[in-house]
């Protein structure tokens, strides 16, 4: 009995711990099957909120040939891109003081581009496959602002005699625009 008492106060056991070094998500593609041809997949403090005061995000960004993420601005983020595949012609132009100025560059797989923050910038997929890139951003919420969609599709509307005056249109191509968003 002795024996037996002196065994088990030597045996132990436990569960082996869930944790480990990494752990790699299956980063599925999103359907780019839309008017712009793109999609994207975003990892922000909303989806992921470990990422509170890091002060980083990330977004994965699919292309459909010939699809693109159009104007758009990120008033709290730098931005850098990466291509993984895919052919993508990338830029940003600048501000007022710098004489609105289009900085732009074909990339291709392995190329990385940089978006200053909260100036306009795009993306087009001029290959005939798809493209995929990865997005860094310096921010845990970057924000995103398509500038089509603000100003045509603002709601309530624009008063389209303003944008018309603004964009050097026809009131009835303005109202026209607004239509589409």
């Amino acid at each position: 009995c002795a024996l037996l008492i002196l065994a088990s106060s030597l045996a132990s056991a436990f569960d082996p711990s869930p944790l480990q070094d990494i752990c790699v998500a299956i980063d599925e593609p999103k359907n780019a099957a839309n008017r712009l041809g793109f999609s994207v997949k975003i990892a922000n403090v909303e989806q992921i909120p470990g990422l509170n005061t890091l002060g980083i995000s990330a977004v994965r960004i699919d292309y459909a040939p010939y699809g693109q993420n159009p104007p758009h601005t990120h008033p709290r983020a730098t931005d850098i891109l990466a291509v993984l595949e895919g052919t993508l012609y990338v830029g940003f132009v600048t501000s007022n003081e710098l004489n609105n100025t289009l900085i732009a560059k074909v990339l291709k797989k392995g190329d990385v581009f940089v978006f200053p923050i909260g100036l306009i910038h795009f993306q087009f997929n001029i290959g005939k496959t798809n493209a995929v890139a990865i997005a860094a951003l310096s921010s845990q919420n970057p924000g995103v602002i398509t500038i089509a969609n603000s100003v045509f599709g603002a709601n309530p509307p624009i008063n389209p005699d303003f944008l018309a005056k603004a964009f050097q249109l026809d009131v009835d191509v303005v109202k026209d625009l607004e239509a589409k968003f």
